[in-house]
């Protein structure tokens, strides 16, 4: 919503435009924007009204797309990339702004062909209501690489992203900066989640924090066990990332549980790390009493 807001804003009155921005949503988040656009509060108060060239809930009544920008909840990421599946080519480019680590790879279970960048986001964004998005915070921030098994770089995306005034940042390393953001998210949205807290109320509380400290280390250990290149500080500087957010902001997990969504994001955050760790033999003790405790919590 927010980057694809950002983005039809930029293009819509534009004659020629660098890019054609189209859109796919489903139920009334879809029929609101058929309406009205999608409305876009940006965290210094001003409010967009966002149309793209298309709207649609098919992807088959999409024209043919250069770049799919994927910004789904981790629980959809696999009927939208069974869906894609049908609209790759080799030139095709996929940018999947999901949280997660392993998400090219759940990816490329159904898409053969085209390019997925390794990406991650720096974003507090949500949907208010149907048809609007609301952002807190600093601005977004993309994090992008090279894919590693075709070779193509994104800087081409470059030009189309500054033109939306949309950070984005080129690394080599990208996907130690997924593990870095994973760490941090995952961390948070566990402990978020089960005992809802928000990011500075759980900073704030020794025995949270401790907790909180315990996952990231359990998730760090299976970044080393995979070798994934990460700081020596990584747990400490997640934990500190806190205090880079208004007070009161809330993860998506958090949010998801404690308004008892019938999806939630729990086994991104929380099953693939225990999968991570019985995969290559790392002990995750917390992350799975938290990950049963939060099981329990959904299941009343």
């Amino acid at each position: 919503g927010y980057f694809g807001g950002k983005l039809a804003h930029a293009f819509q009155d534009q004659a020629g435009p660098l890019a054609e921005i189209h859109f796919v949503a489903r139920g009334e988040h879809l029929e609101a924007i058929k309406r009205k656009g999608l409305v876009l509060k940006t965290s210094d108060q001003k409010e967009w009204i966002c149309r793209p060239r298309s709207v649609t809930d098919r992807f088959e009544q999409l024209p043919e797309i250069d770049v799919f920008v994927i910004a789904v909840k981790g629980y959809d990421l696999d009927d939208v990339s069974r869906s894609l599946s049908g609209k790759t080519k080799k030139q095709t480019v996929f940018l999947p702004l999901l949280n997660g680590m392993d998400i090219i790879e759940r990816m490329r279970r159904y898409i053969r062909d085209g390019v997925i960048l390794p990406a991650c986001v720096y974003l507090s964004a949500f949907i208010e209501q149907p048809g609007v998005v609301a952002h807190v915070g600093n601005p977004g921030r993309i994090i992008l690489g090279p894919d590693s098994e075709t070779g193509y770089r994104p800087d081409p995306l470059l030009p189309v992203f500054e033109a939306a005034s949309i950070l984005c940042e080129i690394r080599q390393d990208a996907v130690s900066a997924i593990w870095e953001k994973y760490i941090f998210i995952a961390g948070y949205g566990l402990v978020s989640a089960r005992f809802n807290k928000s990011l500075d109320e759980i900073y704030g509380d020794d025995v949270l924090r401790n907790l909180l400290k315990a996952i990231m280390e359990e998730i760090h250990r299976i970044a080393l066990k995979r070798r994934i290149v990460l700081p020596d500080n990584i747990v400490d500087s997640s934990i500190q990332k806190a205090q880079l957010f208004p007070k009161g902001t809330q993860t998506s997990l958090q949010r998801d549980v404690n308004q008892k969504k019938k999806k939630t994001e729990l086994d991104l955050f929380g099953k693939a790390i225990l999968d991570q760790g019985e995969k290559f033999d790392v002990y995750t003790p917390i992350s799975r009493k938290i990950c049963g405790e939060l099981l329990d919590k959904i299941s009343h």
